[in-house]
């Protein structure tokens, strides 16, 4: 049995809190990605930002963009990748063209809000449909937040 590195993230989840501050989720879909070699390792030690991705269709694909994955330390000057390329996303014709109609609609986009590793080790993205927030909208996020806060300090 192969040994397990210690510096390597067996249970990779990096999240996009910032999507559901910013956003309405509507619909959430679950993605492979298509990545390359040294960008699965940099992945694996957890090195990755998604705070500023956003998804799009090119030729009837769908890509992430601005998604930060850093460049492995080990990989060499030839055969790094680029930290911010775009990366094709997998999913059915179906649900690619269901998304597709739904960003007809005025005010929709589609953002990732978690990256993480499947139980057979290939890389996934929780994608969702989304809907920007009002103002207003992010004042009740955090009133409501504050006080469940509160709430719970006061059950101890």
């Amino acid at each position: 049995m192969a040994k397990q590195k210690d510096h390597i993230v067996n249970n990779l989840n990096i999240k996009n809190n910032r999507a559901s501050f910013e956003y309405h989720l509507l619909d959430k879909y679950t993605a492979g990605i298509v990545l390359k070699g040294t960008e699965i390792k940099s992945l694996r030690l957890g090195k990755a930002n998604i705070q500023d991705a956003f998804c799009m269709f090119i030729d009837d694909e769908l890509y992430v963009r601005n998604l930060n994955i850093s460049e492995y330390a080990e990989g060499g000057k030839y055969h790094n990748h680029p930290p911010k390329r775009d990366r094709k996303l997998l999913l059915t014709s179906k649900e690619l063209r269901k998304l597709r109609q739904a960003l007809n609609d005025v005010g929709l986009t589609i953002v990732p809000t978690r990256i993480f590793l499947s139980e057979k080790g290939l890389a996934k993205i929780d994608i969702a449909l989304a809907k920007g927030k009002k103002l207003h909208d992010k004042r009740e996020d955090i009133k409501e937040r504050e006080t469940n806060r509160e709430l719970q300090r006061f059950k101890r």
